[in-house]
């Protein structure tokens, strides 16, 4: 294999100091032009590429931002790392987008690679709820923003959802259809989010005047079309049954309604369904999905904007928390009055 031609081999060709040729990829301005045209043209016949590695050792941090979410195969955090990427290209910066499966012990190895690689920040949406990971994280004194997560004190950046405002809007909406018993199909229980969207779900019930009886959970440890479908079956098997579902997210959503397709129950005759997040498949289905929007592609910009705001901190950031509001989309799955 050929060797990769370094740095001091184009200083050897074109004649000049390994200093000349720094100055030619960094400041070519300080750099006279007929120098600067004889080192670019032995770049150009040695192919050289710079070290970026080398050059984030020497300047203590890279031009990458990293992106931990729960699970890329939901579209919704697509969107999230879509927005985080506008900004971040924006300000000269690449994105870094990993997957933590929900995992605490897998997020705990990506931080320890962030950390590795000197990334610039860290957008993060935490799977380990006791916080310890991103304490051990915040010793190497790299930014992070937390994503779709309420920041605990007032220690870091956030950008989230009023969920609790959402699982209302979802219920509110069954309730005002005429609903009396509404199946929820939560998520793994540790999610904060899943907490605050049965919070939203209990105070419809509430303010329409029905007692907490009337939400019956079904749980699941899994936020995905296959757990949906799970769940679904569940949900028939229930005596009496709800009749409506509420889903904690739109993947699930999409799974309960091909459960339901299958067994011949007539959406939303026989069973309304609302999911959450409004992703694209949503308005796709077979019967298209009520949902609640979040915002994802702007929760991913606000928070890369935070970031970028503490990365480049001159000793004065205030870290803020940003809440963006959902918006409930209506659909023909939860269309019909009873």
């Amino acid at each position: 294999m050929a060797r990769v031609a370094g740095i001091k081999d184009v200083a050897r060709q074109a004649g000049v100091s390994v200093g000349t040729v720094s100055n030619v990829i960094n400041r070519p301005e300080a750099v006279l032009p007929e120098t600067r045209a004889r080192v670019l043209a032995a770049i150009e016949d040695l192919g050289y590429v710079r070290s970026e590695s080398a050059r984030q050792l020497r300047a203590g941090r890279s031009r990458i931002m990293a992106l931990l979410v729960l699970d890329m195969g939901n579209p919704f955090f697509v969107d999230v790392a879509r927005g985080a990427e506008r900004a971040a290209r924006q300000a000269g910066l690449g994105v870094m987008v990993c997957n933590s499966g929900q995992s605490p012990a897998e997020e705990a190895e990506y931080l320890g690679l962030f950390a590795e690689q000197r990334v610039c920040g860290v957008l993060v949406t935490p799977a380990d709820a006791t916080g310890r990971n991103l304490e051990s994280f915040s010793r190497h004194r790299i930014p992070y923003v937390l994503v779709d997560r309420v920041a605990s004190g007032t220690g870091t950046c956030a950008v989230s959802v009023d969920d609790v405002r959402g699982g209302a809007l979802a219920v509110g909406h069954l309730v005002s259809a005429g609903h009396r018993s509404v199946a929820y199909v939560s998520g793994p229980g540790d999610l904060h989010q899943i907490r605050d969207r049965r919070t939203g779900a209990l105070s419809a019930l509430a303010e329409a005047g029905l007692e907490p009886e009337a939400l019956v959970e079904i749980p699941s440890d899994r936020l995905d079309v296959a757990a949906g479908r799970d769940a679904g079956a569940r949900l028939l098997g229930l005596v009496p049954r709800p009749t409506a579902v509420f889903c904690a997210n739109d993947l699930l959503a999409l799974g309960v309604l091909q459960s339901l397709y299958a067994a011949g129950v007539r959406v939303p005759q026989d069973i309304a369904i609302v999911g959450y997040d409004d992703i694209e498949f949503a308005a796709a289905a077979a019967v298209p999905l009520t949902s609640v929007r979040q915002p994802a592609f702007v929760m991913g910009r606000m928070a890369a904007e935070l970031l970028l705001e503490e990365a480049d901190d001159d000793g004065h950031h205030e870290h803020r928390s940003v809440v963006l509001q959902p918006e409930l989309v209506v659909r023909a799955s939860s269309s019909t009055p009873r």
